[in-house]
């Protein structure tokens, strides 16, 4: 695949990576959004999923405006209509004012970049776009514990470990909040379908992160 994938290149990539078990992906979502991120949700209003997919995150939210940003076209036949999609290169400028978002999401994204001037160029556009003091919350596969099968998804460009990520958002003016290298097994598209209740143990349990665990999660604030 190319570094810049046209939407259709997309579309038929991820109309084969997750045409199965669309109700298993929600399921999950629910469970993380309910026993892992809601500290981060909490009176957050304005909430921007990037790199939203079919939605899975985004549509399950309480804010009042919600707001997915993603290449592909067919995101906009997931998610619910009081979503805004924002389909367009995440590098370049948002169509959204200064200081407007309490928390910025992202799962499985950042990999999907062409190179760190892109994620330096997205970062920024976070930065402006984050009220003072709001989130971006990250999670994404870590390098560091997947040399090998970091690479068996064609739409993986950039290698990142939970250190190399912060740095960046240093960099881009967002002070970091937490950071665990370990925390998610790899991948809900392609791996095992664990029992639900398994993954409610799972994430109560911080231990078997470090077995288990190979994506980072990365929280980063704006400066108040």
């Amino acid at each position: 695949m190319p570094a810049n994938p046209t939407p259709t290149e997309l579309q038929a990539l991820y109309r084969r990576r997750f045409a199965s078990d669309p109700a298993y992906r929600s399921a999950v979502w629910r469970i993380l959004i309910s026993d892992c991120l809601a500290p981060y949700l909490r009176d957050a209003q304005a909430v921007l999923d990037l790199g939203c997919g079919y939605g899975e995150f985004i549509n399950q939210l309480p804010a009042r405006q919600r707001y997915a940003m993603d290449c592909n076209p067919d995101a906009a036949r997931h998610l619910d209509a009081q979503v805004r999609l924002l389909q367009q290169d995440c590098a370049s400028p948002w169509p959204l004012a200064d200081n407007s978002l309490d928390l910025v999401f992202t799962s499985n994204f950042f990999e999907h970049l062409p190179n760190k001037a892109s994620l330096a160029r997205t970062l920024a556009q976070i930065r402006r776009c984050l009220k003072p003091g709001r989130r971006l919350v990250a999670l994404g596969p870590n390098i560091k514990f997947l040399p090998g099968r970091y690479w068996d998804f064609w739409d993986h460009c950039l290698p990142l470990t939970e250190l190399s990520l912060a740095e960046g958002m240093n960099a881009a003016g967002l002070g970091l909040e937490r950071m665990v290298d370990r925390f998610l097994p790899y991948t809900m598209s392609q791996g095992p379908r664990y029992p639900l209740v398994g993954l409610r143990l799972y994430l109560r349990l911080p231990f078997l992160w470090k077995v288990f665990g190979k994506q980072f999660l990365v929280v980063a604030v704006k400066a108040k």
